[in-house]
């Protein structure tokens, strides 16, 4: 059974467009949360804190920028490793329908959009891209009223839907919402690898379902995901053994083979080549900084 997260009831008012909260302080004390608004967070001077995203767990560097828009996704930066003692946070808060649909449908928001999309997952950005906005982000804190702020906030997030180095953080199996794609056959794809992923599944298996060569479809997929067919399907069981870690009590061996992993063995060494530790400390290192109501 899932147990609750600690959700963050965020001083954002139906009334206002967007809250900025910027703050000088010297330790990380907020507990892994999430909240349905969006979420810019930027952070100077706290190498080595621990940025917790989904089931990914990194550690960042003197600069940071992530956004997120997954509105089940459970978020924190820790302190970790961190010895700093003058940390600046700035965190933009906004609706999710502060840019609606409508708008987001036309061709000059295109790339807003996908980001969004992106970032359901989590996105962190480049330093390079960091140092070229870090400039306006704390301009827009220190002056957050008035249509100009917002004006400002969208030509941020513009500019960062641009970036071309962008990563995604959390594994797409570990977020409730699914994973979209241009291709209809990918994403037929990859529908008939999450439904089926407790089960021996087969390249041959999902190039039949959806109409294609084993060969085809193995160049299709690496084209438009960047992934081979048994990467894409490690990656969705990963994410469905991390979320039981986090989510149940059940035994690591339990775990694994429910999720699709037939070898204990090999599901620890895949494991710890991804997330870069065991599925044991995963879960304790989730959990102690997790509160549940």
């Amino acid at each position: 059974m899932r147990k609750s997260m600690f959700r963050e009831v965020t001083p954002l008012s139906e009334g206002d467009c967007f809250v900025v909260f910027s703050r000088i302080k010297s330790e990380f004390s907020f507990p892994i949360h999430a909240h349905t608004e969006y979420e810019l967070n930027f952070i100077e001077n706290g190498k080595n804190a621990q940025r917790v995203v989904g089931d990914s767990v990194e550690l960042i560097d003197d600069l940071e920028l992530t956004l997120i828009t997954g509105p089940d996704l459970e978020h924190a930066w820790l302190n970790h490793e961190c010895t700093s003692r003058k940390i600046t946070e700035i965190t933009i808060q906004f609706h999710p329908d502060l840019l609606s649909d409508q708008l987001l449908m036309r061709n000059q928001f295109k790339s807003v959009k996908e980001m969004f999309q992106k970032a359901i997952h989590g996105v962190t950005f480049s330093r390079d891209i960091i140092c070229q906005i870090m400039p306006r982000l704390k301009m827009l804190a220190e002056k957050p009223q008035g249509a100009h702020s917002v004006l400002q906030l969208f030509s941020i997030l513009y500019d960062l839907s641009l970036s071309l180095d962008m990563r995604v953080l959390s594994n797409e199996s570990f977020s409730v919402n699914s994973q979209h794609f241009d291709s209809r056959r990918i994403e037929k794809a990859y529908v008939y690898m999450h439904k089926n992923y407790d089960q021996q599944i087969m390249l041959a298996d999902v190039a039949s379902h959806i109409g294609m060569s084993e060969v085809a479809f193995s160049r299709f997929m690496k084209k438009c995901t960047g992934k081979n067919f048994v990467d894409a399907l490690n990656d969705i069981r990963l994410g469905i053994a991390c979320q039981k870690l986090v989510d149940t009590t059940h035994s690591v061996s339990e775990i694994c083979f429910a999720s699709g992993f037939n070898n204990l063995s090999n599901f620890n060494r895949i494991f710890h080549r991804k997330k870069g530790c065991t599925p044991r400390d995963f879960r304790a290192s989730y959990w102690k900084n997790r509160i549940m109501l």
